[in-house]
C-alpha cells in the first residue's frame, strides 16, 4: 500500500467521509527541501466530512494532521489540504 492509500485509509477510518481525493504531487517538488526521487513526500488531500461542522479551517487541519503523525514521521514532508463540510462542498459546485 502506498502513502496516498494509507492516508485515505486512516482518514476514512477516523471520519465520516463523504468524498476523499489524495494526490501525490511530489514530482512538482523535485529538487526542493524534503523531496525524494521515489516521491510520496508532497501530497494533496481533499476531504468532505460532516465531522468538520462548527470547526475552523485550522481546527480541521490540525485534526487531520493529528491522524497522520505516523506518515509525517515516516517521510511525508508536506500535505496540502482542503477539508470541507458537505454543505460547503455543495456550495463550491453550484
Amino acid at each position: 500500500m502506498n502513502r496516498a492509500e494509507r492516508i485515505r485509509a486512516v482518514v476514512e477510518a477516523a471520519l465520516d467521509v463523504h468524498k476523499i481525493e489524495v494526490r501525490d504531487d511530489s514530482h512538482l517538488h523535485a529538487g526542493h527541501a524534503g523531496a525524494r526521487p521515489e516521491g510520496e513526500t508532497h501530497l494533496d488531500l481533499f476531504v468532505v466530512s460532516p465531522d468538520f461542522a462548527g470547526q475552523s479551517r485550522v481546527m480541521r487541519q490540525r485534526a487531520v494532521y493529528g491522524l497522520l503523525t505516523t506518515e509525517f514521521e515516516g517521510g511525508l514532508h508536506a500535505l496540502s489540504m482542503r477539508a470541507l463540510t458537505p454543505d460547503e462542498a455543495e456550495k463550491e459546485i453550484n
